[in-house]
């Protein structure tokens, strides 16, 4: 049973997440999108509802397990119900995934490409599988063999395993799980033939090397399924007081492995014996979201398929540009002492981040670096900055936060080699998620410090920044950062509230400050003058900023929105929102920029953000919400914005009939992201 989501004044949280990955599916089934990205947009697909059944799957089972209804947090939908929905509609979207990923076979035999299973081997590959396994595979394989006398070990969360059943005869069966190794790529290229390329699953190799792992038994016949578990991703921090906060959250990240099932994905074909089996020994019970899928599970290793040097199956690489006027060859502090830039990843290069933080390491008038710290890459050049810069004598402090959500292990990594060589490391506020993406640096100018430094919609990610799109603020505006540096006060004495004069800050003053900024659109909308907002966000799901937006709407305010993900906003409800629009755009780059505009009687005021509409966002993280000061800057970013909402080729409308349905029309074709891109190439050319 689905019922109709969009029937209430808000649309259930969860409900619009699964809409949300509904569009991440759209792009593996447009055949307009390169064949290889199409696999990739379903190993995207197949990532995030791995994350959702960890993460959001996992709260309501909490709910409904603590005998609550949860109506009010979940839109007005029962947890019980809830549950029942979302494995309703997770079974058709895995049905249609497997669908789209058959069809994108077909296109790749078509292109030459042949994924083969274990049935359809020749002599040659007969023999570099057969090397291939004893080499490679066969060292790495962790086989756990069933019994009555021994304990089934605990399964690890999102790994695959292939449930083997071994028929001894006389009615006598053995059943076994082959645990599918991590450190190996799952997708083994066997020698070309011709102009032919020839790929097989590690499961599929796996079946075809049964008797090599199998051959102490003496049995009939063997079958091999693919099955799944995912476990709850919440964090249970101990109360030993004799841990440090990394023990921890350490030991917290060790135990998220063990965390209760909420998932268990299984091949179809299984045989109903064997499944009972598997699920009673792995306590699966019926609050549990039961699915039955095709033949592998984790597709989400499909977004490192292969290229195969098939560069024509692949999006073009876009080449990042300079930063019009601000250049990596002179001094990055010169340049913003004169003004602000704006850095728009990943049409920009992220090296100008790299450059400064290198730059202000071996400055001497460099006194001080303030920096806070989400996500880092693996290898992170602007770790290895900060540390740089702790060497040279300079006081650097990070507040790095290490419940960055399946990222707590990697901070923790990062946190102790800071420590280790000289960085003043800050674990943020009790309570609170330091989510805000700043830097303040102090350097001494004519024996007076003045500050220079950036603030950002993403993190600071070499990695990340050429996958998705955030701006980011180079700065010297001593107003601007006189707030930043009050900020890292904050950290280091929570229990002092502060007064900013220019940035919005998260969790004190955000529903204030947004508050004011929608009234006096109100306020000029009832006097006759001009009103309007512009939100580009990833997510709104705060019932409170939802009300207020609706409050605008019956006034009379026209409010765009571009909305990348979760919208608990219900646009088009005459009396309600008929004066909101809503679009979501799903393409090339994740969108990620967070963007507010309030019209303030044709004297735009423009925001930057690092914060989504989110009740965690507002109320249970340190955000910060930065004003555009700079008037060619707030163009620019009035020009972005317009671009991405004349999008009639990726966006997709959100609300009512039309829900996730592309926005086409008879304007020329707009798609934002090369647009936006040749927006910044025609700037650099003029």
């Amino acid at each position: 049973m689905v019922t109709d989501i969009n029937s209430n004044t808000y649309i259930n949280r969860e409900l619009s997440w699964l809409q949300f990955n509904e569009r991440v599916l759209q792009e593996a089934e447009d055949e307009t999108v390169p064949l290889i990205e199409r696999l990739r947009f379903l190993g995207i697909f197949s990532n995030n509802l791995d994350e959702f059944f960890k993460v959001r799957y996992a709260t309501v089972k909490r709910i409904d397990e603590a005998g609550k209804t949860g109506k009010s947090e979940l839109g007005g939908i029962s947890a019980s119900e809830l549950l029942e929905i979302i494995t309703q509609i997770v079974i058709k979207q895995q049905s249609d995934s497997l669908d789209i990923l058959a069809t994108i076979h077909e296109r790749l035999e078509d292109e030459n490409i042949h994924i083969i299973n274990e049935t359809q081997i020749d002599d040659r590959q007969h023999r570099f599988i057969k090397n291939y396994f004893i080499q490679n595979v066969s060292p790495a394989l962790v086989i756990i063999i069933l019994s009555d006398l021994v304990k089934l070990p605990t399964l690890k969360d999102s790994a695959a395993y292939l449930a083997i059943k071994m028929d001894l005869g006389n009615q006598q069966k053995q059943y076994a799980l082959i645990e599918i190794p991590k450190s190996m790529d799952r997708f083994v290229v066997l020698p070309k033939k011709g102009h032919d390329n020839y790929i097989i699953l590690l499961d599929d190799l796996l079946r075809y090397c049964m008797h090599d792992i199998f051959n102490i038994f003496e049995y009939e016949s063997v079958s091999a399924h693919m099955i799944k578990i995912t476990r709850d991703g919440e964090l249970n921090f101990e109360s030993d007081l004799s841990k440090s906060f990394i023990e921890k959250i350490s030991d917290s990240v060790k135990h998220r492995q063990v965390g209760e099932p909420v998932r268990f994905v299984y091949d179809k074909t299984i045989d109903q014996e064997t499944l009972l089996f598997l699920m009673n020994i792995m306590g699966i019970d019926s609050k549990d979201s039961v699915i039955p899928g095709g033949r592998y599970h984790n597709r989400r290793d499909y977004m490192d398929f292969p290229s195969l040097g098939r560069t024509d199956l692949l999006y073009d690489k876009i080449k990042p540009l300079p930063v019009k006027g601000l250049s990596l060859e002179t001094s990055i502090f010169n340049n913003i002492a004169k003004k602000d830039y704006l850095l728009h990843t990943p049409y920009h290069t992220f090296s100008y981040i790299v450059k400064f933080l290198r730059e202000a390491a071996l400055d001497p008038r460099v006194k001080n670096i303030k920096i806070t710290i989400y996500r880092l890459a693996q290898i992170s050049h602007v770790a290895s900055s900060l540390i740089n810069a702790a060497k040279n004598g300079k006081k650097v402090t990070v507040a790095i936060e290490l419940q960055a959500r399946f990222d707590e292990q990697a901070n923790i990594d990062y946190a102790e080699q800071m420590e280790t060589d000289g960085v003043n490391l800050l674990f943020g506020v009790k309570g609170l998620k330091v989510h805000s993406k700043m830097c303040v640096i102090e350097r001494e100018e004519n024996q007076k410090i003045k500050r220079y430094g950036f603030l950002s919609t993403g993190n600071f990610n070499e990695s990340t920044a050429k996958l998705y799109t955030d701006f980011t603020l180079f700065t010297s505006d001593q107003r601007i950062l006189k707030d930043v540096v009050k900020v890292f006060d904050f950290f280091e004495t929570n229990y002092k509230i502060f007064r900013y004069k220019h940035i919005i800050v998260s969790p004190h003053y955000t529903k204030t400050k947004l508050f004011k900024l929608i009234d006096t659109e109100i306020e000029n909308v009832k006097n006759g003058k001009p009103a309007f907002i512009k939100l580009k966000l990833n997510s709104i799901s705060s019932y409170m900023m939802v009300d207020k937006l609706y409050e605008a709407s019956r006034a009379g305010v026209k409010i765009q929105m571009i909305v990348r993900g979760i919208c608990c906003l219900v646009p088009g409800i005459k009396g309600m929102s008929e004066n909101i629009e809503v679009v979501s755009i799903i393409d090339k780059f994740l969108e990620h920029t967070r963007l507010l505009i309030f019209c303030n009687n044709n004297d735009p005021k423009v925001f930057i953000t690092s914060a989504d509409w989110m009740s965690r966002n507002i109320e249970n993280r340190v955000e910060i919400t930065c004003p555009i000061y700079d008037k060619d800057i707030k163009n620019e970013l009035l020009d972005v914005f317009e671009i991405s909402w004349n999008d009639n080729v990726k966006a997709r409308l959100l609300g009512g009939s039309h829900e996730n349905k592309y926005r086409h029309n008879n304007d020329p074709k707009v798609r934002a992201q090369f647009a936006i891109y040749n927006y910044y190439l025609n700037k650099l050319q003029d």
